[in-house]
């Protein structure tokens, strides 16, 4: 039995090898992967070299890329003219290819790195050395990451060779590995435009998922491939069930709205919308407003806070039917509380880093996806316009808060607010003026006093019914973006009730 190894990452290859040749492998090795085997390990190696008989040429750029390597990879074992031509060339054929390959992402995505740095970790023959084992997989066992080595050998130990079952399973890992690997080159040459030709694109899986949308359907998260930051980077499971896909659906709503505020914040989401969203002087009396934005909806919730879970903002969780908490960190105290409910999910954010701005929004439709901008930008008044009334400063504080909160409901969307809190929202309709009378029945089931709130529309009003259903109740502040052929009419209207608009001259749709 014989093995190739070529690994530019180490990890675990000092055990590998070990245990390949004590089952009796002999090893063949190119480059620093030969020295690391002989000098830290202490193991006798063929160098490629020696098995070649040419020596490394282009100041690496090729080594294995020589017939006694690649048809000692592609024979056939049950095929009598591969056998022939192995024989006629004194050629052994291999049994295990070990590669893992140049880290071009990770040269590549450094700040300032340099165009010819990054071209160098472009790997040549580790990529071909995998594709041809994988090709082969009935004879050859292709293993590519470090945590496919115990595994192996562990087979290896009980059955002294392979299961088909298992090579196939190494060979689509194998071709997932190159496949990705090029498509990533593929994206770093492509960055020079927004939107390429041809989109490629990679994900690696991070965690199973307790079901999907439902629990007759399986579902996994998977995590970009080259992204720096990504939903549950550095989150830790403190305590609970496992995650449904629905949970981490209502998980990215929450964090992106709440990446919107630097006060202590809190925002309560159900079914990827918000039911309550507020800031505050302290993060329990966030939670406390939010809360009470919209309680009956807020029964099974995603709670997410942008400041330490306290020992008092643990125990009133504890009250509550909650999915999910996220926080950046709990006092002992308040976990003690927590933990007493089996199934909350407690995740502990570390991620400090940040989301990336350049970060493409995909949504999956019938036969294709489709590709745009995110929307990060995070709006502030400076880029608005009063068109009619004065908003004084407590004005402009709620009217670019629920502006803020609208944004990251579905439309046709509409917020209200009152005190830096959401007291109404309604969203996910066809028809701009039914979202408004939802917020306003909200807002009055729970007892809110509309007096004096603030109105946000994720995008024009086409009429005048809209606003004037607002202001009857008592709202004395719209935010929208405008643009529409009858934006005199809503003026005149808001204007004629003594109150203030304010056109902000974007629209934020999230369908």
């Amino acid at each position: 039995m014989r093995a190739l190894i070529s690994v530019y990452d180490k990890t675990g290859l000092q055990d590998f090898a070990r245990g390949l040749a004590d089952l009796g492998f002999e090893l063949v090795a190119s480059g620093g992967t030969a020295e690391f085997l002989e000098n830290e390990v202490g193991l006798d190696v063929e160098r490629v070299e020696e098995l070649t008989g040419v020596a490394a040429m282009l100041g690496g750029r090729v080594k294995t890329l020589h017939p006694r390597i690649h048809a000692a990879i592609l024979a056939r074992r049950d095929h009598a003219e591969d056998v022939a031509d192995l024989d006629e060339q004194e050629i052994r054929p291999f049994d295990i290819v070990c590669v893992n390959l140049y880290p071009f992402s990770e040269v590549a995505g450094r700040y300032g790195v340099r165009e010819e740095e990054a071209v160098e970790m472009i790997d040549v023959g580790g990529p071909s050395m995998l594709r041809g084992a994988a090709k082969n997989f009935a004879h050859v066992a292709p293993v590519c990451r470090p945590n496919q080595y115990e595994d192996v050998l562990a087979e290896l130990r009980e059955k002294g060779d392979l299961s088909l079952a298992t090579r196939r399973d190494l060979a689509a890992e194998a071709f997932a590995t190159t496949a990705a690997y090029e498509i990533a080159i593929a994206r770093w040459f492509g960055d020079v435009e927004a939107f390429p030709n041809t989109l490629v694109t990679a994900f690696d899986k991070v965690l199973d998922l307790r079901y999907g949308e439902n629990p007759h359907q399986r579902g996994a998260y998977y995590a970009e491939q080259g992204a720096r930051v990504h939903l549950l980077s550095r989150v830790e499971q403190l305590h609970g069930k496992e995650l449904s896909l629905i949970n981490l659906m209502d998980l990215s709503a929450a964090r992106l709205t709440l990446r919107e505020f630097a006060l202590p914040a809190c925002v309560i989401i159900k079914h990827a919308n918000p039911c309550g969203v507020a800031v505050a002087g302290t993060i329990e009396e966030a939670y406390e407003r939010a809360l009470a934005s919209d309680p009956v909806s807020a029964f099974g919730m995603v709670c997410a806070v942008n400041r330490p879970v306290s020992a008092g903002l643990g125990e009133a969780l504890a009250e509550r039917f909650v999915d999910v908490v996220f926080a950046p960190d709990y006092d002992e105290q308040a976990l003690e509380s927590l933990r007493r409910k089996e199934a909350i999910r407690i995740l502990h954010d570390r991620e400090r880093r940040g989301f990336t701005r350049g970060e493409r929004d995909f949504k999956r439709v019938l036969g294709g996806v489709l590709v745009q901008d995110r929307d990060w930008d995070v709006d502030d008044r400076e880029t608005m316009q009063v068109a009619c009334g004065e908003p004084d400063e407590a004005c402009w504080g709620d009217l670019v808060f629920a502006w803020r909160v609208c944004k990251h409901v579905g439309s046709n969307a509409i917020v209200l607010a009152k005190d830096l809190a959401t007291i109404g929202i309604g969203g996910g309709q066809t028809s701009r003026v039914d979202s408004v009378r939802i917020a306003l029945d909200k807002a009055r089931e729970h007892g809110h006093d509309l007096e004096g709130a603030v109105l946000a529309s994720d995008a024009f009003f086409p009429f005048p019914d809209g606003p004037q259903a607002a202001l009857d109740a008592g709202v004395t502040a719209i935010i929208q973006p405008g643009g529409s052929k009858r934006d005199d009419e809503v003026a005149q209207a808001v204007q004629t009730a003594g109150a203030t608009m304010v056109l902000t001259g974007r629209r934020h749709f999230r369908h």
